[in-house]
């Protein structure tokens, strides 16, 4: 069996802790697969940022929305 050059172990592992953050494992779970003793290198090295919380950005967006009518300038001063 012929193996592309770019399919190595650890684009496996990757995979793997990829698989398991997407079924919801920790962080500390997915190291302990992995036999990490530190979560954050797990973190780190093997699981993408993911997705900008959408809280966040419906958060900043009100923010906005309450200073609606306002001129910009600085009120109260």
């Amino acid at each position: 069996m012929r193996i592309s050059p770019w399919v190595t172990s650890h684009v496996f592992r990757r995979t793997a802790a990829t698989l398991l953050d997407e079924a919801k494992l920790t962080a500390r779970e997915i190291a302990d697969q992995l036999g990490h003793a530190k979560p954050s290198m797990t973190q780190d090295v093997y699981l993408g940022r993911g997705m900008a919380s959408p809280r966040a950005a419906e958060a900043l967006e009100s923010l906005g929305s309450e200073g609606e009518g306002n001129s910009g300038g600085k009120s109260g001063m």
